[in-house]
């Protein structure tokens, strides 16, 4: 990626991080981390782990295309790391860190089949979070007691995401990006830049759709691997809110928490426009720990240490964006 790009990238998440951290209540945070203690260093290494399931996931996607030079999977690794820190950072979520993976790989393996990789893994991404929410919907079923209301919501979650698991499912088969594509051509405002793009890259776009079918066509164990280590990872990412809940409820149960984690990430990627979901996962943790009879207190201390978490973790991604550049 040439150095203005990267640069660029770099600024643009500073500005919006020192924005984000004018909005903490820095002596409720002091008090937050001096109450986790060194709980808190553990939920930090907790998600040095979980990027290894993502960066694991994006590797075999990458080594199921056709052969490359060798890639490194710590470089691979930090790109992930910036990747997200940028989604973290950038309102709309996936306008931020997938460009800049793909500008960053391009040179490696050629621009289409990083698109497509870059893709494939956002796909893969979602994918996981459909299932996770899906199967998060019957553990509540199974586990908790179920009044109409939440009978009614859980029934319109399950709906929603079997549809979309659908529509996942078509995509992978016969590819996504001439599809999406095709429907920004009817959004008003971005239909005028869609028509003439896809006249002009139609070439482009038909070989990453292909290149997206053959995963899932071709090496099905390569897609079934790369959606395993997501849902895997969503699942483990549940232990930050027990962590934190341990400090407050020792009886707290691991079910508990990945229920909370599912309704506050369900929530909270409602409000994607949102740069770090402000607002979303806040009210997320409060309603999820409240339906499961647990304090206020407990929802926003959750909320808290999570909220730093991510500022913590974006600031190490923004600063890899530059060692990166130092060592090319």
């Amino acid at each position: 990626m040439k150095k203005k790009y990267q640069n660029a990238f770099f600024i643009f998440g500073i500005i919006v991080l020192v924005v984000m951290l004018t909005q903490l209540d820095f002596a409720q945070v002091w008090s937050g981390l001096c109450h986790a203690g060194y709980w808190f260093f553990a939920v930090l290494a907790l998600w040095a782990v979980l990027y290894v399931f993502n960066t694991a996931a994006w590797y075999i996607i990458i080594k199921s295309q056709a052969p490359t030079e060798p890639l490194s999977f710590q470089w691979l690794y930090k790109i992930t790391v910036s990747g997200f820190a940028l989604n973290y950072a950038t309102p709309g979520g996936l306008m931020g860190g997938e460009p800049y993976r793909i500008m960053e790989l391009a040179p490696k393996i050629g621009a289409e089949r990083a698109s497509s990789s870059v893709i494939l893994y956002v796909m893969t991404h979602v994918f996981s979070h459909l299932w996770f929410w899906l199967i998060s919907a019957v553990l509540f079923v199974l586990t908790q007691h179920t009044s109409p209301f939440m009978a009614i919501v859980l029934t319109a979650v399950a709906a929603f995401c079997i549809a979309a698991i659908w529509f996942f499912l078509k995509g992978y088969k016969q590819g996504l990006a001439m599809r999406l594509m095709k429907i920004l051509r009817h959004l008003p405002f971005v239909k005028k830049w869609a028509k003439p793009f896809i006249e002009k890259h139609r070439e482009q776009l038909d070989n990453i759709d292909r290149q997206i079918a053959a995963l899932h066509n071709q090496n099905p164990h390569t897609f079934f691997a790369a959606v395993f280590l997501e849902l895997a990872c969503r699942f483990a990412s549940a232990l930050e809110i027990m962590f934190i809940l341990l400090l407050l409820m020792p009886g707290v149960n691991y079910i508990q928490c990945v229920l909370i984690l599912a309704f506050t990430s369900l929530f909270a990627n409602m409000l994607f426009f949102m740069p770090l979901q402000l607002g979303g996962r806040e009210g997320g943790f409060l309603m999820s720990a409240g339906g499961l009879g647990m304090t206020a207190s407990a929802g926003i201390f959750v909320a808290l240490i999570v909220r730093i978490r991510e500022l913590v973790w974006t600031a190490i991604g923004l600063l890899l964006i530059k060692l990166n550049r130092q060592r090319k």
